[in-house]
């Protein structure tokens, strides 16, 4: 009896430990605790937020220095949320326009050409 009381403080320490951050809700402690935030970004944090909520992760990446694709996946990983919402990557436009450009053909030289076999 006693083992399993003791298994079941552990999972709500461990639940508790992994609770969800949302930047516009939490105190400053609360983002101090999430691995990769600490004092300084939480200060940029609260800075930020008093000019008005952040509305999703590219608005929260633009007025965070810091903060870009790489950096918000790691966050988010560690229980950091906009809104609710955990970072979900987005692909950039130049990319996916790379992505839409067809292949040139590659135009044949005089030495690729092969010598004409003799009679």
């Amino acid at each position: 009896m006693f083992k399993k009381i003791l298994a079941a403080m552990a999972m709500l320490v461990a639940v508790a430990s992994f609770a969800a951050v949302d930047v516009n809700k939490g105190t400053a402690a609360d983002l101090d605790g999430i691995k990769g935030v600490g004092p300084a970004m939480s200060k940029r944090i609260l800075d930020a937020r008093k000019e008005g909520e952040f509305k999703d992760w590219p608005d929260f990446m633009q007025r965070i220095k810091g903060v870009k694709e790489k950096k918000a996946a790691k966050l988010s990983g560690e229980g950091l949320t906009v809104n609710g919402q955990a970072f979900a990557g987005q692909t950039s436009a130049p990319a996916a326009a790379k992505a839409d450009k067809p292949v040139k053909p590659v135009k044949a030289t005089a030495a690729d050409a092969k010598p004409a076999a003799k009679p």
